[in-house]
């Protein structure tokens, strides 16, 4: 609970602080809201205009601000991106009852399945509100975010699979060593893109290696466990990882938005609800069957 409770603090002042600094530059003018919102409108405006006259031209519809355009729903600015965000938000909230609902609390995993949950709910939330209204500070926020889900994915992952979390005082200082490593990569990764540079492409770079790695990890261990077991849950980690390969590419095949709000991106966030549950079902069936390999030896 102490740890927790740092961890939000800690959270909460790096939330505090990057958005001082993302004011510093700003003019008094550029921070009154009602000149927001008259650029924003202005821009809103001509972006469509253009589009219905590029449209009835039979022209191709083209991006404005790296963005496809697109029409606002309840001041949404991306809404089925916000919608299915917030169902991967549930499918995380849906995953943590189920761990904590049915994995005993001395389970030596179980935290970490825990803090895996706070992780996705965090980047999903954060994913909502940039899809909401697109600014610099919510745009920091859901890469960091998400940079952070991915990276506690290679965390947790290599615990589990090496089970760091068991054995004596050499595992401990092996864990001890991987969480700090992980955490200074993090920093490392967030400040570069903060204060360095705000490099889109090694973002994207970053976190496709760091997803790719561990996706590995639980198909080789899927491979593994299935031959040993030959259990069929076993080969949902490889199911899952081959969902989401297949839902990528909802990515690289960008297209204009359907209907003005329907794009390939919010595809992708849709793409990622049905594999979200099914691992969480996949952990919670792993942890029995971890408890009563270690009942039965005992």
């Amino acid at each position: 609970m102490i740890l927790r409770e740092s961890l939000r603090q800690l959270f909460s002042g790096i939330v505090a602080l990057i958005f001082l600094i993302s004011h510093v530059n700003a003019s008094a003018g550029d921070r009154l809201p009602e000149f927001r919102q008259c650029v924003e409108e202005c821009d809103y405006t001509c972006q469509h205009i253009i589009t219905d006259q590029r449209v009835a031209a039979s022209e191709p519809i083209v991006q404005f601000h790296g963005k496809w355009p697109f029409y606002r729903f309840l001041g949404m600015q991306e809404p089925f991106s916000v919608f299915f965000s917030l169902l991967n938000f549930l499918a995380h909230q849906n995953g943590l009852s189920k761990i904590t609902s049915n994995i005993p609390a001395s389970y030596t995993l179980r935290k970490y399945y825990v803090q895996l949950a706070y992780f996705g709910m965090a980047s999903w939330v954060f994913s909502m509100i940039f899809h909401i209204r697109d600014f610099s500070l919510t745009e920091e926020l859901d890469y960091f975010a998400a940079g952070a889900s991915v990276l506690y994915g290679l965390y947790y992952t290599t615990i589990r699979l090496f089970r760091m979390d068991l054995g004596g005082k050499k595992s401990k200082s092996i864990l001890r060593a991987w969480t700090v490593l992980c955490i200074s990569i993090f920093v490392a990764h967030v400040t570069y893109l903060k204060w360095y540079n705000w490099d889109y492409t090694y973002n994207i770079v970053a976190n496709v290696v760091v997803g790719v790695i561990h996706n590995l990890m639980w198909t080789w261990f899927s491979f593994e466990k299935y031959r040993k077991s030959g259990r069929a849950w076993a080969t949902w980690p490889g199911l899952v990882v081959a969902w989401v390969l297949v839902a990528m590419s909802f990515e690289l095949l960008d297209f204009p938005p359907l209907w003005g709000c329907l794009d390939a991106h919010s595809l992708w966030h849709l793409g990622t609800v049905a594999p979200t549950i099914i691992f969480y079902n996949f952990l919670l069936k792993d942890a029995q069957d971890d408890i009563a390999g270690t009942r039965l030896k005992a």
